[in-house]
C-alpha cells in the first residue's frame, strides 16, 4: 500500500479520524466529537497518513507540548485495512523524529503497542516520573 504522511492540520479528515477513534480505539471512546475537534484544533502538532491512490486518510497522530522540551504522543491510529503496512511506524517517525520535537522528552500511554514505541526509544518510566490518573468525578 502506497501512502504519504504530512503534518498539515487542514488536510486532516476529521470524520475519518472520528470514525476510527470512536469505533476502533479503546482509549478514545469516552470523547464526544466536539471534544475531538477541540483536541485537533489545540494540538501542538498533528500528523496524518493518506493513501496515495485517492488521498483517503488512513492514519493519524496528535501531540501536545510545551514547545520547548517535552511532548505527549496521543491518538496514534491506523484504519484496520491499512494495518501491517508501516503506517503506524511512519506516523510515529514523522511526529517524533522528523519534526520540531526531535530532541524532546516524549511520553505516551498504551496498553497494546509497546513494540512499536520501543523501536523509537520509548521505555517504562524511571523513578523520577509520577502521574495523577484521570479523575472520574
Amino acid at each position: 500500500m502506497e501512502f504519504e504522511v504530512d503534518d498539515s492540520r487542514a488536510r486532516v479528515d476529521r470524520d475519518a479520524v472520528w470514525e476510527c477513534l470512536s469505533t476502533h480505539a479503546y482509549w478514545g471512546q469516552w470523547r464526544r466529537r466536539e471534544q475531538l475537534d477541540q483536541q485537533i484544533d489545540q494540538a501542538w502538532r498533528v500528523v496524518g497518513a493518506y493513501r496515495k491512490s485517492d488521498g483517503a486518510q488512513i492514519g493519524f497522530a496528535r501531540s501536545f507540548s510545551d514547545g520547548v522540551g517535552s511532548a505527549y504522543l496521543a491518538d496514534v491510529i491506523v484504519v484496520p485495512e491499512a494495518r501491517g503496512h508501516g503506517v503506524g511506524k511512519a506516523l510515529v517517525r514523522v511526529m517524533i523524529e522528523e519534526g520540531p520535537g526531535r530532541t524532546f522528552r516524549w511520553m505516551l500511554h498504551t496498553s497494546d503497542a509497546h513494540g512499536l514505541y520501543r523501536a523509537f526509544g520509548f521505555a517504562e518510566p524511571d523513578a523520577t516520573y509520577l502521574e495523577r490518573p484521570r479523575s472520574t468525578g
